[in-house]
């Protein structure tokens, strides 16, 4: 979230008592796909509990759709590894779209190109990408005409982090060698200091036998830079409040070694014009282990793009393993949930549970997630939230089944119908701080998604919407908190109000709760990951019926 992030808190799970019979094993639905049956903890014998497990599997036909399958806690809490993977393995806004394009594709989602005729059909799942750092995955309803509605997620996969800079030689100091880096929205803060820092990114390599420019990603993932800190000892720059990011927290990345030949790894082919390289005006051992990462010649790199990023790992933590110790947690928690409740809303389409098959001829819309680049400094790029990116790519669905009729009277009426939640990380509760929270919408870790409001418009809660959510949580069993900011704090914003204002699309802003935000490393609860994935999930199951309720 950009700045600051809002959430509420309404109603909260209730511990099982321990005297009751364990509950029978269920199929469990994990991020993987289906899995061995996992025995639950003890639940309550109740008709509630019943339909919690297992649906309406057992209640007589109504000749509508059968009911969707509500993941269980054990299909909940699978999903903490696997984004724990997620995070550590890929450190920039480009490995993180890469990594979920490839997530897509091998749940038969298909890649699209925005240069070219979509050939979209009935039934299929696709997704398009812009910049490499922006990325839109859909799946067409087998029933869907022009003019129905669209399930939509919104959220930014964008965090704050340090860039480096188009020409980021420094002149040696002291016999270091450093490196020249630019904040990305509110990094280069405190908690930067001291900090095991990678380097890693996009690359654009020309090919030398065919001239073809393409995009490479790069990743050095050891301990490379280090932003140090000046020792108590000297007194009261050590204790600067505001040190100069621009000449106190550049990083250090080597020793300068006066033997070694930058020279050596040219060739005679030049990019750029007479006697220029690109890696010319960068650190010379930089663009050495970068070139030798890819396993290129220096001359063949035409330009990049770089981040510099924590290295260290995310992890569960707490006495009983309860939280998520994670780099980039905003907002790489709620990308990563709203892709997975795709996957497996699409996938609960497609196949039988509990001899219950869902047949996807009864979906009749369009659901869509879209994680967006630049939310974290104002989504004003044409990869950002407030580019025509996605009304865009929901314009060019509806095209394709428009049989040559009025497209604006179609999107107008998809807009109408639709409606947006715009996902990005809340403000959880903080312990030694609970005066800066307004009473009764403080959310904690491992409870749910936080609805968050805010009166003066910066998010897109309102009555309607809440309400909304609040049918689809109770039909997948899922529980909603609210947060608020008080009236003497500021409000962050999020992709929300841009994107509904600019379509006309009923929305709420509702993201899972996180301490720490804007840190270099920040906590969420190890549930948090999967209760993401069972609203949303939930919320593409239910969406068509919760819809008729508000006709």
């Amino acid at each position: 979230m950009a700045r600051t992030k809002h959430k509420p808190s309404h109603r909260l799970a209730e511990s099982a008592d321990a005297s009751e019979p364990p509950a029978a094993a269920v199929p469990s639905l994990g991020p993987e796909g289906p899995r061995p049956d996992i025995p639950l903890r003890p639940y309550p014998e109740s008709t509630e509990m019943h339909h919690i497990l297992y649906g309406n599997a057992q209640e007589p036909p109504t000749g509508k759709r059968p009911a969707k399958k509500i993941l269980s806690e054990a299909d909940v809490e699978s999903y903490a590894t696997p984004f724990l993977k997620f995070i550590s393995e890929n450190p920039t806004v480009f490995h993180a779209v890469d990594e979920l394009a490839k997530r897509l594709e091998s749940h038969g989602f298909i890649k699209l190109s925005a240069r070219e005729q979509w050939q979209v059909k009935r039934g299929g799942k696709y997704f398009v990408e812009r910049n490499g750092s922006s990325i839109i995955a859909f799946a067409v309803g087998n029933s869907y005409k022009a003019g129905n509605g669209a399930a939509v997620i919104a959220s930014h996969v964008d965090a704050v982090t340090t860039k480096v800079k188009p020409i980021s030689t420094k002149p040696t100091k002291a016999g270091y060698v450093q490196l020249g880096i630019a904040p990305y929205a509110g990094a280069l803060n405190k908690t930067w200091w001291d900090r095991d820092l990678g380097i890693g990114g996009k690359v654009l390599v020309k090919d030398p036998s065919t001239g073809k420019i393409q995009a490479r990603l790069v990743k050095l993932d050891w301990p490379i830079a280090r932003i140090p800190t000046l020792a108590p000892h000297f007194g009261a720059p050590a204790y600067d409040p505001n040190p100069n990011p621009e000449t106190q927290m550049v990083p250090i990345i080597g020793l300068h070694d006066p033997d070694w030949d930058p020279g050596a790894r040219y060739t005679s082919s030049k990019i750029g014009g007479p006697s220029h390289y690109f890696t010319s005006t960068q650190p010379p051992r930089l663009a050495s282990v970068i070139s030798e990462e890819l396993q290129i010649e220096q001359s063949d790199i035409v330009n990049w793009e770089l981040e510099v990023f924590d290295t260290q790992p995310a992890q569960l933590g707490g006495l009983g393993k309860e939280f998520i110790f994670a780099p980039r947690i905003d907002d790489k928690l709620c990308s990563y949930a709203a892709i997975e409740a795709l996957i497996a809303s699409t996938e609960s389409d497609e196949t039988s549970d509990n001899d219950n098959p869902t047949s996807p001829d009864e979906d009749s819309i369009i659901k869509i997630v879209g994680c967006f680049d630049d939310e974290e400094i104002g989504s004003l790029l044409r990869q950002g939230a407030r580019s025509n990116f996605l009304p865009n790519t929901i314009e060019r669905v509806i095209a394709a089944f428009s049989g040559g009729h009025s497209i604006p009277e179609y999107v107008s009426q998809t807009y109408a119908n639709g409606f947006m939640i715009s996902a990005d990380v809340s403000h959880a509760v903080n312990p030694n701080y609970m005066e800066v929270y307004l009473e009764n919408h403080a959310p904690r870790l491992n409870v749910g998604v936080a609805v968050q409001a805010d009166p003066n418009g910066h998010t897109t809660t309102n009555s309607v919407s809440t309400a909304f959510l609040q049918r689809v949580a109770d039909k997948c069993d899922s529980k909603l908190q609210v947060f608020q900011i008080r009236n003497d704090s500021r409000s962050g914003g999020t992709v929300g109000p841009m994107l509904s204002s600019a379509m006309g699309m009923r929305a709420i802003d509702a993201g899972l709760p996180q301490l720490s935000m804007h840190s270099i490393r920040a906590t969420c609860g190890n549930l948090d990951p999967g209760l993401g994935v069972k609203l949303f999930k939930g919320f593409f199951d239910h969406f068509e019926e919760v819809d008729a309720e508000f006709r």
